[in-house]
């Protein structure tokens, strides 16, 4: 592990990796922030006038807000542009329209000052949420809020449409109306002050394949307009006010990186053998279906973990069955033969269902989630089966289901999709016999149960960043109990140990889809515990190829022998830093960072 500190002077904000890769840029500071508003009182006669001023900007907005829908569509596909509709319908909320009207009638206020009341009333109780989703869909309200303000005050924001030189954007938040509209050859890399991996900035720079890192707190009061900066959003870093060493070690950095990933490339095809014969399948995670391409061209023997939630969030509507069809078609048939896993709606906790304002719980990340959402809306969880079965005959599909806890959730999980099985036959409606099914492992008592369970499915996926969450009662969204957030406590290993060799006594496969599965220092860990199948990011997935290809079996064996005898967490990660440092220069040198 290199620490900057030792290579030369710098300043760095810590944040969240996005989107991987270096970068070095001027840093263009974004204001996304809503312009300071003023009460202003107005006479009767004037009411009329302001009313209809706001009317005019609220139709301004609409008519920009198609056209940059359009034209997303038009470039990266009807799902990225799909986001703009929860833009267009807050235009259309009678809460937000009528609730400004009413205040300019009601208090003789102007419209401006009247429509920031009406916004903060909506937006309050949504900002004290956990709630990552649904606190991500205040900064699209507070985006609207913004446009409108700037038309009523006559004013022009900043634009990333017509860039003249190569720029890292940095802001608070980058919101659709802005990334839409940016100039794409321009904008190197990303660095926002909020959200999260789930953010539409984070799914947008993996969908271009440029670095970004968000939760970059207070970035756009330190650094200045035009300063360069360095964006790492393989390790998550904001570097600025560096010296020429620090400088000459990013490029040489950013070099290796380029030139590491362009060699890694070319034996993308190759399978994922250790030098002893064992056989791995490395797939891509994906939540959107435009990401199968970038899955493919790094070489995905199968997309490991369809994420849906994608498909039910920013929207105040539910999609139809068909709308779920295709998007699970067009994956299925891109990536076909190869196996797709789709894992049925996975909401609660830190994401939101399609209702999530008025579901919103004390404690949600023990509450209503995952599978139990989806068991208590039957409606809803029927139509996702019924689309994800048609979807079926245009290759390999394989269901999963997130967050199970008990047995009877199996049971009634697999009654629900016998039943949509039934409804399509009824008719006429083609899907394929025999499909795979399993579960998620991600809470300690699926772990306890494992062997019950594996009797009841077809395979476990264990998803690591829940795991280790339950197992150490630690929201990993906190940053007060962050510290203790450490995929390579005892109890996980043992954990993740136990699950696999419970899968094989019932001669079921076992894969990984969480954040252990992209980290270069877990996958020599995951290939001895015995795993079938690891699935990550699509850009991570040449780098653990290479491991993988590089390592045996039998000495990783050894390796996951000697980390389970240790005591603590630390002590198992410098053990692996040691070992990597030492069989993995290559990737050392150009990856490990603190």
């Amino acid at each position: 592990m290199i620490d900057l500190r030792d290579v030369g002077e710098a300043q760095i904000i810590e944040g969240i990796p996005a989107s991987p890769g270096v970068v070095v840029g001027k840093a263009f500071i974004l204001d996304t922030e809503r312009p300071h508003v003023e009460q202003e009182r107005i006479s009767p006669e004037e009411m009329q006038e302001e009313i209809e001023n706001f009317t005019t900007a609220i139709d301004e907005t609409r008519r920009e807000l198609l056209k940059l829908r359009s034209g997303l569509e038009q470039e990266l596909g009807e799902t990225h542009a799909r986001i703009f509709d929860a833009h267009l319908m807050i235009l259309e909320d009678s809460t937000v329209v009528e609730g400004t009207v009413r205040r300019i009638r009601e208090e003789g206020i102007n419209a401006a000052f009247a429509l920031t009341e009406t916004i903060g009333h909506v937006t309050k109780a949504m900002e004290r949420t956990r709630d990552e989703y649904l606190r991500e869909r205040v900064y699209d309200i507070k985006d609207i809020e913004r446009r409108l303000l700037m038309r009523l005050l006559g004013r022009k924001a900043r634009s990333l449409k017509n860039l003249e030189d190569d720029v890292i954007v940095l802001a608070q938040e980058l919101a659709p109306t802005h990334t839409a509209s940016m100039h794409r050859e321009r904008v190197v890399g990303f660095g926002t002050e909020v959200g999260g991996r789930t953010s539409h900035a984070a799914i947008m720079a993996r969908s271009l394949e440029i670095p970004a890192v968000v939760g970059l707190h207070g970035a756009t009061d330190i650094i200045r307009q035009g300063e360069t900066v360095i964006i790492d959003g393989t390790v998550g870093l904001l570097v600025y006010r560096f010296d020429s060493a620090i400088l000459d070690y990013y490029a040489e950095r950013k070099r290796k990186l380029a030139e590491f990933e362009q060699e890694l490339l070319t034996y993308k095809d190759y399978p994922a053998v250790t030098k002893d014969g064992r056989k791995f399948e490395l797939g891509a995670n994906i939540e959107i279906p435009d990401e199968v391409t970038s899955a493919l061209s790094h070489g995905a023997e199968g997309i490991g973990l369809f994420r849906t939630e994608y498909l039910f969030i920013a929207r105040d509507d539910l999609p139809s069955e068909d709308e779920q069809y295709e998007a699970y078609r067009d994956v299925v048939k891109a990536m076909a033969p190869s196996p797709v896993v789709i894992r049925t709606l996975d909401v609660g906790g830190d994401k939101f269902g399609p209702h999530g304002a008025a579901e919103r719980e004390a404690n949600p990340f023990l509450g209503w989630r995952g599978i139990r959402y989806s068991l208590s809306h039957p409606d809803l969880f029927i139509k996702q089966l019924k689309a994800i079965l048609r979807a079926s005959v245009h290759g390999n599909v394989q269901i999963m289901f997130p967050m199970i806890s008990s047995l009877q959730e199996v049971w009634d999980a697999k009654q629900v999709l016998e039943a949509a099985r039934q409804e399509l036959t009824v008719t006429g409606r083609e899907f394929a016999p025999d499909i795979d099914v399993g579960i998620m492992v991600e809470t300690p008592a699926a772990v306890a149960i494992a062997e019950i369970l594996a009797a009841e499915v077809d395979f476990f996926s264990i998803g690591s960043n829940d795991l280790v969450q339950y197992t150490l009662a630690v929201d990993r969204g906190n940053d007060r109990v962050a510290y203790l957030y450490d995929q390579y406590h005892p109890a996980i290993l043992k954990l993740i140990s136990e699950t696999v060799r419970a899968a094989k006594r019932q001669r079921k496969w076992v894969g990984l889809c969480g954040e252990m599965a992209g980290d270069p220092l877990s996958v020599l860990l995951l290939i001895g515990f015995g795993l079938n199948k690891l699935s990550t990011s699509p850009l991570m997935l040449p780098e653990v190829k290479s491991i993988v290809r590089a390592s045996s079996y039998s000495y990783a064996r050894k390796v996951v022998q000697r980390a389970m005898s240790m005591k603590t967490g630390p002590e198992v990660r410098r053990y692996l830093e040691t070992i990597f440092t030492k069989r993995f220069p290559e990737i050392s040198a150009t990856e490990m960072i603190t």
